[in-house]
């Protein structure tokens, strides 16, 4: 058999390309069908099919736009139709060739996730089935779970925060606490929402995770799920007209129960607030700037700095007087909330105290594919006030404060709050004196 030479294959690997451009266009369009009919599924109650006699049922091929397929072929460079017709070989092959049974959906699904996790962007995930209904039914506000919010630090699976008032936080797990073990299997290259899919589970069910803690030996903890209940706003009257409010996370109808605890609070006598955003994994941008927008000055909140360059500035529009304002911050504030943060510090609305935030600092769209499976997708960063981007760096508090070793042990001690109430009352004595 005579030997190719690299020039002489990469040769016929375009004629071979311009040949089959036809063919391999409708192997599209055949595939895109498939893909559609998975889509469709079955009717469901909120898209019943009308009823309609053979004679004038529309067939899948002829509900294809040719015209779509055709544009997203043109926007393939040579080598990347090449490495998509390498891709379909490479399916060929196995389906043909393995020993074994093979899943042909399951063989896809696998490269979609091999074709995400190539960006090596933790963020960035494809969602299965399994993992796309979870995040559905969390969106809901409940979900069963051990009460952990994940993020990825040094590439190693770490926890942002416990939420609180679950197993996770009652069986003493802190932030900053790397997850090494799954039950019995190693979370080294696992994907962020693969581990949270399982650790997720039925309410009563059990799971170990293997903790690596800074200067200890890893520790299993056994945990129980539970009905995970996403409250995110709470607050109280404290002495000498102070406030304290905290935020877990922010859910959509963070901004309303923020400005409603506000009201209230005012309406019990508050001068100056304590907003405790320590532990608070982030969330919705959109309920982070609407909290901002009652602590800061009437201006820029936070700036979204897409693909392409562009820049989207939200601001705040109020109007209100400030008060005295104190912000708790830790390494497990992350995401939104330091959106409110770094706001407030850049604006000088307040003084932030306690540790150096967690340095999450991109923006995810989730992009369903079909009715059952998505893509989540970093699609951009966001930036303070200052233009400064904390992704990876985090965000140094004014005032730092360090949590002493055994809070653990002893949960009335939080030297943090302590030194928030302080800062309240010397500006309070200031002002008393001022002229």
């Amino acid at each position: 058999m005579q030997n190719r030479t690299g020039n002489q294959f990469a040769l016929e690997e375009t004629f071979i390309m311009l040949l089959l451009r036809k063919k391999f266009a409708l192997s599209l369009v055949i595939a895109w069908a498939a893909m559609l009919a998975l889509s469709l599924g079955p009717a469901t109650v909120w898209a019943q099919p009308e009823k309609t006699s053979p004679a004038t049922t529309i067939t899948l091929q002829e509900k294809i736009s040719v015209m779509e397929i055709n544009y997203y072929l043109s926007q393939m460079s040579p080598e990347e139709l090449a490495a998509t017709l390498k891709l379909f070989r490479a399916a060929l092959v196995v389906k043909s060739q393995y020993v074994g049974n093979v899943d042909g959906v399951k063989l896809m699904n696998g490269s979609i996730k091999g074709l995400v996790g190539s960006l090596g962007d933790p963020y960035s995930v494809y969602m299965d089935p399994k993992m796309y209904s979870e995040l559905i039914l969390e969106t809901k506000g409940s979900f069963g779970g051990v009460g952990i919010v994940l993020g990825v630090k040094d590439k190693l699976l770490t926890v942002v925060a416990p939420i609180e008032g679950t197993p996770a936080q009652a069986a003493g797990i802190l932030s900053g606490d790397q997850i090494i073990r799954i039950d019995t299997q190693d979370t080294k290259d696992m994907a962020l929402d693969e581990a949270v899919g399982k650790i997720r589970g039925a309410e009563g069910s059990k799971v170990t995770l293997t903790l690596q803690r800074a200067g200890q030996e890893p520790r299993d903890y056994i945990l129980t799920r539970a009905t995970i209940v996403l409250k995110s706003v709470s607050g109280k009257m404290m002495s000498d007209g102070m406030g304290y409010i905290r935020i877990t996370m922010f859910s959509e109808t963070t901004g309303k129960d923020f400005a409603q605890k506000i009201a209230e609070l005012e309406e019990q006598g508050m001068r100056s607030l304590i907003l405790d955003l320590r532990n608070n994994p982030g969330g919705l941008i959109d309920q982070s700037v609407t909290v901002a927008d009652l602590l800061v000055p009437k201006g820029p909140v936070v700036s979204v700095i897409g693909k392409d360059g562009s820049r989207e500035t939200f601001q705040a529009t109020s109007e209100k007087a400030s008060r005295p304002l104190i912000v708790l911050v830790n390494n497990g504030s992350a995401s939104a909330s330091e959106i409110v943060a770094g706001a407030i510090q850049d604006r000088g609305a307040g003084t932030l105290v306690g540790t150096k935030t967690f340095g999450k600092g991109s923006v995810q769209r989730l992009v369903p594919l079909d009715k059952d499976s998505a893509v989540k997708i970093t699609i951009a960063e966001y930036h303070t006030p200052k233009d400064r981007s904390i992704h990876g760096k985090g965000i140094v508090p004014d005032i730092v404060v360090e949590m002493p070793k055994d809070t653990e042990k002893d949960s009335t001690k939080d030297p943090q709050l302590e030194k928030a109430v302080e800062l309240l009352k010397g500006l309070k004595k200031q002002a008393a004196v001022a002229p």
